[in-house]
């Protein structure tokens, strides 16, 4: 189920099969670490960033980066491992979000909260 955000997909035009492909990657993931990452809503609106046709380039290929790692079922610390398998993960979130936090607005915080308590 692709969720609605109301922002264009990369700023590239629709793509309806890639575009549900990534968002059910995300959504499947955020709902397994939503427990163990602490900044969760901070981590949705970075997605929403992502998304966001007006989010520089620079700022995009930052969060890309971290998010695909983050949906990545493989990485330095796999995810299944109880009580670390998110620790990379928090780490490569933290230092996107800090280094690209002046291109996530309010609005995407505001779709991040609505999104969360919906899928809640």
């Amino acid at each position: 189920m692709a969720q609605k955000s109301g922002f264009d997909f990369f700023g590239f035009g629709s793509k309806p099969g890639n575009e549900s492909e990534v968002r059910e990657k995300f959504w499947r993931t955020a709902k397994k670490a939503a427990r163990q990452i602490p900044f969760m809503e901070e981590v949705v609106a970075a997605y929403y960033c992502a998304m966001d046709k007006k989010t520089p380039l620079r700022a995009k290929g930052t969060l890309l980066a971290a998010l695909g790692y983050f949906v990545l079922p493989t990485d330095v610390i796999p995810d299944f491992i109880f009580g670390l398998g998110f620790t990379d993960d928090i780490a490569v979130l933290t230092a996107a979000i800090t280094t690209v936090s002046a291109h996530i607005t309010p609005a995407h915080r505001l779709a991040a909260r609505q999104a969360i308590a919906d899928k809640s």
